[in-house]
Order: C-alpha cells, then sequence, then structure tokens
C-alpha cells in the first residue's frame, strides 16, 4: 500500500493507480484539468513542474487539495452554479471567462449567458484552495522513487517538511470577498466562492460564521464547499455543502466596512472583450 503524503501527482491518484506509465506521466508535466504543462513549477528549477494536485495531511489525515487547477475536473463547479442565472433562457450559449478585473482585484472566472454576442447575465466565480507552507518536494521524490525512478538521495533523505496555511489563506480570502461581494451585490449579480470542505470547516471554526447558515437564492454571496471522494481509480470532487451571505454579512466576518462600487456596465464590457469561441462551455468539455 502506497502511504505517500503526495495524494494525486499530475490528476493521478497515487493510492489508486499502478500505472507502468508513470515515468512517462512525470515526464510530460501535463495538468489533465487545463491541458497543459503545470504550473506550478521549483524555484530554484522552473523547469520542473512539481504537479502535486492534492495531498494527505495530519494526524486525522485529511485530503487537502492544494492546487486551483484541480476544481475545474468536468467543469463541474460551474454547472454547478447555472441556478444562480436567473436570467439565463434556453436558447443562450454559456462562457467561462477567466480572470476579470472588477474593483477590488481580478475575479477567477465569469459564468456568462449570452445571446447575440452579448451578455445576459453573469455569474463570478473565485477558486481559493489551501497554501502550503514548507516544501513538498521530497515527498514527491519518495513517491518517485517508490515508481523506481532515479532520484537524488538529498532530496528522499531531506528532513523538510510541509503544513497548511490555514490562517493567511482564510484571512487573505475574506478580506478580498468583502471587496469583490460589496461591488456585485450593487449591481444585482451573484459571486461564488469554490472552496474545499476543509477550508470551510476551519472557516466557520476560527471566524464569525454564526450567521451563515443554509442558502438564500436572493443572497450576493454563496459558498460552494467541495469534498474528494475516492472512486475505484480515482479521486473526485463532489458538493459537499453550500451556504450564502450578503455584503454585510461577509462584512461581519471580518468586522470591517467598505464601499466599493461599479456600474454593470462596467463589468459587461470587460466580459464582452474576452468572450471567444475558446471560452464557450460545451456539453464537450464536461
Amino acid at each position: 500500500m502506497n502511504d505517500s503524503k503526495v495524494l494525486e501527482l499530475f490528476g493521478l491518484s497515487t493510492r489508486k493507480n499502478r500505472p507502468k506509465s508513470w515515468p512517462q506521466i512525470i515526464k510530460k508535466q501535463v495538468c489533465p484539468f487545463v491541458d497543459a504543462k503545470c504550473f506550478k513549477v521549483r524555484k530554484s528549477q522552473p523547469n520542473i513542474s512539481i504537479g502535486t494536485c492534492a495531498v494527505r495531511y495530519g494526524k486525522d489525515e485529511k485530503d487537502v487539495i492544494i492546487c486551483p487547477n484541480r476544481l475545474l475536473e468536468r467543469m463541474q463547479v460551474f454547472t454547478d452554479c447555472l441556478h444562480l442565472l436567473t436570467r439565463h433562457e434556453p436558447g443562450n450559449e454559456l462562457h467561462v471567462v477567466p480572470e476579470v478585473s472588477i474593483p477590488g482585484g481580478s475575479v477567477d472566472y465569469f459564468l456568462a449567458s449570452t445571446r447575440d454576442e452579448k451578455v445576459r447575465d453573469f455569474v463570478a466565480i473565485e477558486f481559493q484552495t489551501l497554501d502550503t507552507t514548507g516544501t513538498v518536494w521530497p515527498e514527491r521524490e519518495r513517491f518517485r522513487k517508490a515508481q523506481g525512478l532515479k532520484v537524488k538521495a538529498a532530496d528522499v533523505n531531506s528532513t523538510k517538511s510541509f503544513g497548511m496555511n490555514w490562517k493567511m489563506t482564510a484571512k487573505t480570502i475574506l478580506v478580498q470577498l468583502h471587496h469583490k461581494v460589496d461591488t456585485l451585490e450593487h449591481i444585482g449579480k451573484r459571486f461564488v466562492l469554490v472552496i474545499q470542505d476543509h477550508l470551510l470547516d476551519y472557516l466557520q471554526r476560527e471566524f464569525n460564521f454564526g450567521h451563515l447558515k443554509g442558502v438564500r437564492s436572493g443572497d450576493t454571496m454563496h459558498i460552494h464547499a467541495y469534498r474528494l471522494v475516492e472512486n475505484r481509480k480515482q479521486f473526485q470532487l463532489q458538493l459537499d455543502s453550500r451556504i450564502s451571505t450578503d455584503a454585510a454579512g461577509v462584512a461581519k466576518c471580518l468586522g470591517i466596512q467598505a464601499d466599493t462600487k461599479v456600474d454593470l456596465k462596467v463589468i459587461v464590457a470587460e466580459l464582452e472583450k474576452k468572450i471567444s469561441r475558446q471560452t464557450l462551455l460545451s456539453l464537450g468539455s464536461l
């Protein structure tokens, strides 16, 4: 039984897979969720992708996603936001538009409903996974060694480890959320934060989340929490829980206030500049 702390490498389960092709998979360095080279590279060797999507961490062995691109599996997180497109109609096209700037910062994705290349409705979607402290590299190299691959003794014998930066990850996302949610509430649109169940548990435990209970369709801010579920050969994302609130509720979590307003036409113009055939959400991408 493989006991590596690396749970997924380049999109494949290190627990369930025993592929003879591991050497080729690691050599190609391709992330299957974006069909491109994994962006997580070593600072000292930028030509080498680390490829760790998820790790098993802590005494209670939590399966923790550490790469935001891991959340793109099957594009499920976007289909789980379709109900928030209240002005979407049959016949409209759906587009997933990455990195759209609004007051308060850049939003990872917008799910937009369009007709005749004009935006009819949209939902802003932000991804947040756990940041690690230390280094996962020695664990990765130990896994490679177990597959019979040549590795450096200094790497596999390293005593360096990794941890989870729970506090900084949570604080950063909440501060950013407040500005973005306030902007979107002003124009009557929805914002979805996509996270893992473990991070939501931490937020509810460490911050003032007592007022976030259940889901109200009229709320601006929705949190969709996913967990990793094991099947026969791979891990799979599964929607675990949903909660929602408004801009005032986000401010209550932090005890801060801000005023960030923007006209609807500013965001629509930004979206329409970026929409193309490449952003089209089609059944073939699911």
